[in-house]
């Protein structure tokens, strides 16, 4: 290598280092600046709601009792002897329509004791007559003593007849007014025992008539205690019933779930102003009667602090259908719904409200905290009061989602306003309203639409 060469390498080896250095310096000093930020948008959660507008609501309350017969009755001989005839079938459970013979009781000894009084009261009468007759006989005796001791008085007075004459003649009218009088007595006192006999007879004969023992209405069997050819004392009871034409329900109810609802009634309303169902769970449906409501009971319970109301359930056996409808009977455990007259509210879900306020989206689409106060409470649905108006939209997702402040994007939960109509009015929300939402429809986290009760049928 020449000597031009070797120099030329040596500076390419010392001065190409030199030049990366100073373009490094240069490139240095160009990123002094930061890079401008870039500016990103953040898209608005979506929260399911519901548009709150005004329903019909049908406030009500459920309470539960056991089932009692309106009427009780016992068969009770009051007369003794052998039970000659029984009903058949006879037995606990059996229905027994009204007027039905249920025992006879043997009366032959009642019969002969009245045959007795017959021939008495016949005796009676013929010794009436007899006495009549010597009456008869012995009132004339009388006249003629009377004419015959005034006759002899005048002549007495003439001097024609002796004193001792006209005394024999005053003792012989004298004898004849006694017969008078003791024969009238005999005939008064006749008529007395006459009297006695007519009053044994009619006990006798009534007697009798409690010998053949009848259903006094359509009764249902529920103790037999007497059989056939078995003698009975009197006072003994044979058969235990109760009657079939209506049934007692003593429901209880929380102690001030009746007042709210009287409340929500209007004013001037009494417990029998509202309208009541007695409804018996079924595998596949709910039995239900209509009843009406008969006053409150008289006490409360200590353990559970609730009052009862009486409703009444009335011909329980002809509402029944078999396979469907049971009748109602002594100690079934029902539920019973008293409601008031329809009205219109403004309803929302309950889980939408808590610790009293509850989320709204906003006309700006950001989510609002409101204090919410509840006046009544239904299962799983509450009557605002104060705090929401027609037109809020009311937030139902899940508040681990729905934060206060933050953008939401509002999407209308059509079914849980459906169900909640329909949960105002009782009834189970139709097919169409309850079909499944589409996935995506509402915001992720909410729990979807919660069960409405059925309240009739």
């Amino acid at each position: 290598m020449t000597t031009a060469g070797r120099f030329i390498r040596r500076v390419a080896m010392v001065g190409l280092p030199a030049l990366l250095g100073v373009a490094a310096i240069w490139a240095a000093g160009g990123l002094r600046q930061l890079p401008a930020p870039t500016e990103t948008t953040r898209q608005p959660t979506p929260v399911r709601v519901i548009t709150l507008t005004p329903v019909d609501l049908v406030p009500r309350v459920s309470g539960y009792g056991t089932v009692a017969p309106v009427r009780e009755w016992r068969a009770v001989a009051r007369v003794e002897g052998e039970v000659t005839h029984i009903a058949q079938p006879l037995a606990p459970g059996d229905l027994v329509a009204a007027g039905s013979v249920l025992f006879r009781i043997d009366d032959s000894d009642l019969k002969l004791d009245l045959a007795g009084v017959d021939a008495q009261l016949a005796a009676s009468e013929l010794k009436d007559e007899t006495l009549r007759a010597s009456l008869a006989l012995a009132r004339s005796d009388l006249d003629l003593m009377n004419e015959d001791l005034n006759r002899q008085e005048q002549l007495a007075t003439q001097g024609v007849v002796t004193q001792a004459a006209l005394e024999a003649t005053r003792r012989q009218q004298l004898t004849a007014r006694s017969k008078v009088t003791e024969l009238d007595s005999a005939l008064k006192l006749n008529a007395a025992e006459r009297e006695v006999l007519t009053t044994q007879r009619a006990s006798l004969e009534r007697a009798i008539g409690f010998a053949e023992i009848r259903a006094p209405y359509d009764l249902r069997v529920t103790e037999l205690s007497a059989d056939l050819g078995q003698y009975v004392s009197r006072g003994q009871t044979l058969l235990a019933a109760e009657g079939t034409e209506a049934v007692d329900i003593a429901a209880q109810f929380a102690i001030g779930r009746i007042g709210p609802l009287l409340r929500q009634a209007g004013g001037g309303t009494t417990v029998q102003d509202l309208t009541a169902k007695v409804r018996l769970p079924a595998a596949d449906h709910d039995v239900v009667w209509p009843a009406t409501v008969v006053r409150m009971g008289d006490a409360i319970d200590a353990a559970t602090q609730s009052a009862p109301v009486i409703v009444r359930v009335d011909d329980p056996q002809g509402q029944s259908v078999a396979g469907q409808r049971p009748p109602l009977r002594r100690n079934m455990f029902v539920a019973v719904e008293l409601s008031a007259p329809q009205r219109q509210a403004l309803v929302v879900p309950l889980e939408a409200v808590r610790d009293g306020s509850a989320l709204v989206v906003s006309a700006e689409g950001m989510l609002e905290k409101r204090a919410v106060e509840t006046g009544f409470v239904l299962d799983d649905i509450a009557v605002v009061s104060k705090g929401l108006a027609p037109g809020d939209k009311l937030v139902v997702t899940d508040p681990t989602i729905a934060v206060p402040g933050m953008a939401a994007k509002p999407v209308e939960d059509t079914v849980r306003k459906a169900e909640i109509a329909a949960a105002a009015l009782g009834r189970a929300p139709d097919q169409a309203a309850g079909a499944t939402p589409k996935p995506g429809s509402g915001a992720g986290g909410g729990t979807g639409a919660g069960k409405a009760k059925e309240a009739g049928q």
